[in-house]
């Protein structure tokens, strides 16, 4: 009988490290990604020259312009000092004191602020239903009368609210004090608005009448802008929200909406923008009063592009000054409001959300 020896206790291999090959350093440098260099043509770079003078030339302008308003405007600034940004007056030739920009200013920004209000909903329903409900003949259509509102001169709409539409809305304005007077901004003093024979003309002539016009004159730019991006949101997140079930206006709400933010900002700063400048529209409607007037309803008020309209012809050299300072703050106040309308379109990029 053959026996066979007692195994010992279980022997464990021996494990010895792996050690890696070592790599050819110019094998390793050859496997690296090249860098690749675009060869430019002949057209990429004339568009490149192109494209970097155009954009020199636009900066250049407006620091020449900014240069030009600040050179003529320094003798009115080191007359005036800081009383300049507090004075409701302009009365240049009286000296220091007597001429500032607190009272146009505030209704520059006033004007602006109820145009951009009443004109914010009538471009953007107007955009939305040209984009997403209008049939395909009648949006063409549609698309061409709103840009020739956008090319119509800004005097037709000023002869338009001078002669016609502030004397229709004078019953709207008395209906609104009448109502809605326990708010500041809607009060107008004396005159009792229970009054039958109490004249309308106290409700026209308006910063709210300059607004209402100059918000009919920004409409058609808020709309073709919106409307653009509104047609640019993808197709294939429309039809994926149809898909899932969303009725047109569900989707419009998830989709449209949040892909157009950006659009829809930028308009509307683009609209605030005109409606700031706005001179001819606003010289014609608005009865100039050299006091900051709250009540928007009530005639008189003032603003920077119509007092420089108004008084450029027949100033002196130093009210010239005075004028290109306003002007000055007109520039600075347009400039402040682009950035922060840039500022907030990249933060809300038109997709982004989308």
């Amino acid at each position: 009988m053959t026996t066979h020896p007692t195994a010992g206790p279980t022997a464990h291999p021996t494990t010895h490290p792996t050690t890696l090959p070592q790599r050819d350093p110019a094998a390793a440098a050859a496997e690296r990604p090249r860098p690749l260099v675009a060869r430019s043509s002949l057209v990429d770079r004339l568009f490149l020259l192109v494209a970097r003078a155009g954009g020199t030339l636009v900066l250049a302008v407006m620091v020449s312009l900014g240069g030009y308003l600040a050179l003529r405007a320094s003798g009115a600034l080191r007359t005036a000092g800081l009383s300049f940004l507090t004075t409701q007056e302009w009365n240049p030739d009286a000296g220091r004191g007597h001429f500032g920009i607190a009272a146009v200013l505030t209704g520059t920004v006033l004007i602006g602020a109820i145009a951009v209000s009443l004109a914010l909903p009538l471009a953007l329903g107007c955009a939305l239903y040209i984009s997403e409900y209008a049939p395909r003949r009648l949006k063409r259509t549609l698309i061409g009368l709103v840009d020739l509102m956008a090319a119509v001169p800004s005097v037709v709409y000023g002869l338009w609210g001078f002669v016609l539409l502030q004397y229709q809305l004078a019953g709207t304005a008395r209906w609104i004090s009448t109502y809605l007077g326990w708010i500041p901004l809607l009060k107008v003093t004396g005159t009792d608005p229970d009054d039958p024979l109490s004249p309308p003309t106290v409700y026209v002539a308006s910063s709210a009448m300059a607004g209402t016009v100059v918000a009919f004159m920004i409409t058609p730019i808020m709309c073709s802008i919106m409307r653009e991006v509104f047609d640019q949101a993808p197709a294939g997140e429309r039809e994926g929200a149809y898909a899932l079930g969303s009725t047109r206006w569900g989707m419009i709400r998830s989709v449209v909406l949040p892909f157009g933010r950006g659009g829809v900002i930028g308009g509307t700063m683009l609209g605030l923008g005109r409606a700031l400048g706005e001179t001819i529209s606003v010289y014609l409607i608005l009865s100039m009063h050299f006091e900051i007037r709250w009540h928007v309803l009530q005639t008189g008020g003032s603003a920077v592009a119509p007092l420089i309209a108004l008084r450029y012809g027949d100033s002196s050299p130093f009210a010239i000054s005075a004028l290109m300072a306003a002007g000055l703050a007109l520039f600075l106040l347009t400039l402040v409001v682009n950035f922060a309308a840039a500022a907030v379109v990249a933060r809300s990029r038109s997709g982004a959300a989308s």
